[in-house]
């Protein structure tokens, strides 16, 4: 029996392919669909195609590819679940947007599973630590000499909302999202809101963060930004180590 991708298999496209059709519970694509899927993504690429252009019908995709409309159909259907197709119901195929949605939604599904959750929340926090430092020096020649009022007011939020005893999820989303979008590289903010779906799917099984800590949290924030205004890289990484700590002690302090 042949055996089917899991998270702990995935290595290639095409595994997270097999892995997000078996998730959704989908059939796994024939070699003949699979053919029929590569070459559709080849006619993209060739004709230098981008979001929102118009794909062949079903009927000059059949002729031009020498295959089935059976083959055809399956493969669009692939195609879609991907987002690198859109379907217009009455108006026709067009090429998608090409999101992160499915890599987010297999990370949700994931880290939703009992036995991984808090095994996914800790890998996500070393993903986003590891972004956060390495993106430091950019963020800081972006934002230095700068007044980002907007973030200020966010960190006013969070540190009174700490104080309070009150969650600022929605506030820490959108000052990091704020923050990245200074660096205008599309790619990276769905990264990050990818990573965030699978913090927030997760974050529920923590248990209640500490007061003292939530205020240390906020603050970080403030750090955060101070440094990158001022030019400070040194400072800036310094803030993220102090914003992360917290979550991390919290998420170590669990039982296995």
């Amino acid at each position: 029996m042949k055996k089917s991708a899991t998270p702990e298999s995935v290595s290639t496209v095409d595994d997270y392919r097999r892995l997000l059709h078996n998730e959704k519970g989908l059939e796994i694509p024939s070699s003949r669909s699979k053919g029929t899927l590569s070459a559709i993504e080849s006619f993209i690429l060739q004709e230098r195609l981008q979001p929102g252009d118009p794909l062949p019908t079903e009927t000059e995709l059949c002729e031009r590819l020498g295959v089935s409309r059976s083959s055809v159909r399956e493969a669009l259907r692939q195609l879609q679940a991907l987002d690198i197709i859109s379907v217009r119901q009455g108006r026709g195929t067009y090429v998608g947007e090409m999101s992160l949605r499915p890599l987010a939604q297999m990370m949700v599904l994931r880290s939703s599973l009992k036995s991984t959750n808090l095994t996914s929340l800790s890998e996500v926090v070393q993903v986003r630590r590891t972004l956060d430092i390495g993106l430091a020096r950019e963020i800081v020649m972006k934002v230095a000499g700068k007044q980002l009022t907007h973030l200020h007011q966010l960190v006013d939020t969070m540190v009174e909302k700490a104080h309070n005893g009150q969650e600022f999820l929605v506030e820490d989303i959108e000052f990091h999202t704020r923050l990245v979008s200074e660096l205008n590289n599309n790619l990276l903010e769905e990264l990050m809101n990818a990573l965030w779906l699978v913090h927030m799917s997760v974050v529920p099984v923590l248990p209640a963060a500490g007061k003292e800590n939530m205020v240390a949290t906020a603050k970080a924030h403030g750090a955060m930004l101070k440094a990158a205004e001022a030019g400070d890289a040194l400072g800036y990484m310094s803030a993220v180590q102090d914003h992360y700590s917290p979550l991390i002690e919290s998420i170590e302090a669990l039982p296995a």
